[in-house]
This record gives C-alpha cells, structure tokens and sequence, in this order.
C-alpha cells in the first residue's frame, strides 16, 4: 500500500475508536441514570398514604391479624380505619363481623381529598357504626392552621348527633421524605398546635391525635402538653399497646393490625360502647 492509502485509513479507524468511546459513554450514563429513576417512581404520591402506612417499615411488629389481642375486659369496641385504598367498604359486612365504629380519611395536606369519603362516611353511618373522619398530616407543606380548616372544610367537621366522632389528626412517618418532615421538635410541636388550635375553633371539638410512641419521642422530644385534652390513638402492632407518648396515662384507641377481618386496618377503643357514645357527643 502507499502512503495516502494508510493515511486514508487511519481517520476511518480514529472514527471508530470515537463512535464505540461515545457509545460506551452513553451505555455508562443511562445505567447511572436508572436508579435515580427507580427512585423517583418509588415516591409514593401525595394522597397515598393512609393512617399507619408508615408503621410497619420503621418500627416492624406483627402487622398480620389473629384475633383481638387480650386486653382489658371494657376495651372490647371494635373499629376500623379505611381510605380510598379501600374503595367502596363492605359496611354490613363489617357490622355483622362486630365492627361498631370506623374512622375514614377525609384529606391529606392542603390538596387531596378521599374520592371514596361519601361512600364510606355515610355508608358507616347508615349501617349503625358511630363514625369519625381523620387528616393525614403533611407538616413540611403548609401550616397548620391551613390543613386544619382544609380538614374542617373537606369531611372533619363534627355535629352532636351522637354518631359523630371527634376528628383526627394522623400525624406519623412521613412517607415521602425526612421522617419529621424537615421540622425541628419545637418547630414540629408548635405546628401541632397551630392545627389542633384551629380545629377546635372550627369545630369545638378537641381532635384526637394519632402517632406511635417512637415518632412522637423522635420528633417533638416526647413533648406532653397535648394529653390534659386530646385522646391518644396509639399505633403499635403487637399484643399490648405499650409503653404510651409522654403525658397520657391512657390510650383511647389502640390500632393493633394493619389488617382484618372484611378490610381495613382494626383497632379497638378503650371502654365500653356507652363511652364510645360519650366521646362522640363530646
């Protein structure tokens, strides 16, 4: 060969090494780009969390159901709690199972509102249980004073009619990101007051607080000032309810599986039906 026919070449094969250099450039991008992808299809949406959601990953227990646990003999009143996951509830079936009390999701932060609620607030209500709705807290978002008259306006609100329970305030794990939502305890103590305040001017009713011992030691420093007024809606999967948050002597609910008999998650409430009616009529 001459000098111009390897010279001709050379180009050709610099070209080659250029075009498999870029391809593996690119392989090597796209197969660091896949887990961030993952991750980011692994976010649940805003909306999809429901009350205890979050319990089973961060602090395990038995969330399989085998039979009411052995407590005491008053704390007998069974309840359920459901969401949209649900869809429309089975709510004769529910009664007949002893079921007499559910609590429903009404909203979740400033946005979402349950497509479901209708059916399963007043399908509770027609079937005979004394029924309630709960807020999925989204402290990082927006105040709460704003969640709270979202709550109020979308489902939480409360008539003496003696089938209407006191709304709850499920504040938990964040299933979204930082497990305090990115507040301080201070900062996360004065946003639970912001919303308990503004629910009870809305609705004269003290609002129930729902968490678990871990998350409200982690995240308000076990702060007790809410006990004197707000019932405890304790969550813990396991055959007693255990050492209680700071401040209260007492559960009030107990949500001891995330699963049950029919749907839903069940739970009980500490005393006889005749004070679950005393706790609704406030």
């Amino acid at each position: 060969m001459n000098g111009h026919g390897t010279t001709a070449r050379r180009p050709r094969a610099g070209r080659r090494r250029t075009t498999v250099l870029g391809l593996i450039s690119a392989a090597l991008a796209l197969v660091m780009a896949v887990p961030g992808a993952a991750a980011a299809e692994d976010t649940p949406e805003i909306g999809s969390a429901w009350m205890g959601s979050t319990v089973l990953e961060h602090e395990g227990g038995d969330g399989e159901y085998r039979g009411r646990p052995d407590t005491a003999p008053l704390a007998t009143v069974e309840g359920v709690d459901v969401s949209s996951h649900q869809g429309n509830v089975n709510w004769s079936s529910l009664w007949s199972s002893g079921v007499r009390w559910a609590y429903v999701k009404a909203t979740e932060g400033t946005t979402y509102e349950n497509p479901y609620f209708a059916q399963q607030y007043n399908g509770s209500y027609d079937t005979g249980m004394i029924r309630g709705a709960y807020h999925f807290a989204l402290p990082g978002n927006s105040s709460g004073a704003a969640q709270a008259n979202f709550f109020a306006d979308n489902g939480g609100g409360w008539s003496r009619d003696g089938k209407t329970l006191p709304g709850v305030l499920d504040i938990e794990y964040n299933p979204y990101g930082a497990t305090c939502y990115g507040l301080g305890q201070s900062a996360m103590v004065n946003w639970i007051r912001d919303f308990l305040d503004t629910y009870h001017d809305r609705t004269g009713r003290y609002a129930v607080i729902y968490s678990t011992t871990d998350w409200w030691r982690t995240c308000t420093g076990n702060y007790a000032g809410f006990a004197n007024n707000h019932p405890l809606w304790i969550a813990r999967y396991a055959s007693s309810p255990g050492t209680l948050p700071n401040g209260w002597g007492f559960y009030t609910f107990w949500q001891y599986t995330s699963t049950g008999p029919i749907v839903g998650d069940h739970n009980l409430f500490n005393g006889a039906q005749d004070r679950l009616v005393a706790l609704a009529n406030g």
